[in-house]
């Protein structure tokens, strides 16, 4: 989707004579296009002999360790590192972050995805993730994948791990990983209202409101499940807090939708 020209350095003020090349060079022309995409701002540097960074992170201050030419791919970890430039143990704490977030953000600085990694199928022109099977959960009628959320100790509950790293990105300055995310979330399916509506509530606490697109997300999601919403007493729950119009209003909206899908059907020609 984002392109970048691979500009050749082959003089050309040599007509006389060809140049030989050799049967590696389509293969190292081939690597030197893959280092100069974008993607390569995720993957791992050419150079991995910077100085090692130490992060301390969450409330149990578990300890990273990372290369600061990879770290300074984010402008918040640039800036971090900059200002630490004369300290001789050189460490970057991080006590409001989740371990298994931070994990993944270093997956995706290092090697330009993280765990489980988005795959495309070329042939089909799909995307699934990582760990996914064709087998059908009886429980759920869904098809096996590798399990979506986190226990998040500053929410106290489980949320979407995607979610978790989309706000991550955010702060962080990674625009790059904030699509990857949200282009993983949106192949998540069976989750549970509970899940849906506490990372929807986080998602809005930790992103600015120029930011819109994991929002908007949440509320398609509602939008298109409004049926199974609008049974749940969790949802309820939610929008009682901020009083009861919010919740009556919402059921109403859902009607008003569900006629107007009616009514679009009754009015269609109906083929034989």
């Amino acid at each position: 989707m984002f392109k970048r020209s691979f500009t050749s350095k082959d003089r050309v003020n040599k007509a006389t004579k060809l140049s030989k090349r050799s049967f590696r060079e389509p293969v190292k022309q081939k690597m030197l296009e893959k280092l100069d995409s974008p993607a390569s701002v995720g993957s791992v540097s050419p150079n991995l002999t910077s100085a090692i960074i130490t992060l301390v992170v969450g409330q149990d201050q578990r300890l990273f360790a990372a290369h600061e030419d990879v770290l300074s791919h984010s402008p918040f970890f640039a800036a971090a590192c900059r200002g630490q430039f004369f300290e001789s143990a050189r460490r970057i704490s991080l006590p409001d972050e989740e371990p298994e977030v931070l994990s993944c953000v270093l997956e995706y600085l290092y090697k330009g995805d993280y765990y489980p990694r988005l795959q495309h199928d070329r042939k089909r022109q799909t995307f699934t993730l990582e760990g996914a099977t064709d087998e059908i959960d009886p429980r759920t009628g869904d098809r096996g994948a590798v399990e979506p959320t986190i226990f998040h100790s500053g929410v106290g509950d489980l949320i979407l791990r995607d979610t978790a790293v989309y706000c991550a990105a955010e702060r962080y300055g990674l625009e790059e990983l904030k699509k990857l995310s949200l282009r993983k979330q949106g192949l998540q399916s069976g989750i549970e209202v509970g899940t849906i509506l506490r990372s929807a509530r986080y998602a809005y606490e930790n992103t600015p409101d120029s930011d819109s697109r994991l929002r908007a997300h949440y509320l398609a999601l509602i939008i298109r499940s409004r049926r199974t919403f609008k049974r749940s007493g969790t949802m309820q729950m939610e929008m009682e807090i901020g009083g009861k119009l919010f919740f009556d209003l919402f059921v109403a909206m859902c009607n008003h939708v569900d006629d107007l899908v009616d009514m679009g059907n009754s009015r269609s020609p109906k083929t034989i």
